[in-house]
C-alpha cells in the first residue's frame, strides 16, 4: 500500500495538507499511466478527452460545449481539436446562422480508434479499492468541490 509521506519523502503539517498534496501526486500519477496507454495511438489524454465527449454527445456539437465538459479544462482546446482533425477524428462545421460558432463531431476513423483503446486498461488501476470503497471516494471528492 502507497504511503504519501514514504513516497515523496516529506511531512505534512496535518491531514488536510497531506490529503490535498496526495489528491495532486496521484492525480499526476493517474496521468502518466494514462499517457503511457494513449502513446500508440498517439493522442493525448486531453484528446481522448474529447473523442469520448464526442462519441456520447451522438451528434455535432459547439466547440464552447466540448470545453465546458473536459475533465482537464485547456486554454488550448482549439489546438487540440485542430491535432484531431488533422488526423481526420473529428470533423468541423461553422454554424450557418452565425460564423463565429463552430460545431464538432466524431469522425468514423474517430470512432474506430477509440474502440481500439481498450478503456479497461484505465479502470485496472482503480482495482485496489471496493465498489463501496469508490463511493465513498466520490462523495469525499465531491464534498470538497
Amino acid at each position: 500500500m502507497g504511503d504519501i509521506a514514504k513516497d515523496i519523502n516529506s511531512t505534512f503539517p496535518n491531514e488536510k495538507v497531506k490529503a490535498l498534496i496526495n489528491i495532486k501526486y496521484t492525480a499526476n500519477w493517474l496521468d502518466a499511466i494514462e499517457n503511457e496507454i494513449l502513446k500508440p495511438y498517439q493522442i493525448s489524454v486531453q484528446q481522448y478527452n474529447i473523442l469520448r465527449i464526442l462519441r456520447g454527445a451522438k451528434k455535432e456539437i459547439p466547440v464552447n460545449t466540448i470545453k465546458e465538459r473536459m475533465i482537464q479544462k485547456s486554454p488550448n482546446a482549439t489546438r487540440l481539436m485542430d491535432k484531431l482533425c488533422d488526423k481526420n477524428f473529428i470533423e468541423r462545421t461553422r454554424c450557418e446562422n452565425d460564423r463565429r460558432v463552430v460545431f464538432i463531431k466524431i469522425s468514423e476513423k474517430g470512432l474506430k480508434i477509440l474502440d481500439k483503446i481498450d478503456s479497461k486498461e484505465f479502470e485496472n488501476h482503480m482495482n485496489a479499492i471496493t465498489e463501496e470503497e469508490a463511493k465513498l471516494l466520490n462523495k469525499l471528492l465531491d464534498k470538497i468541490r
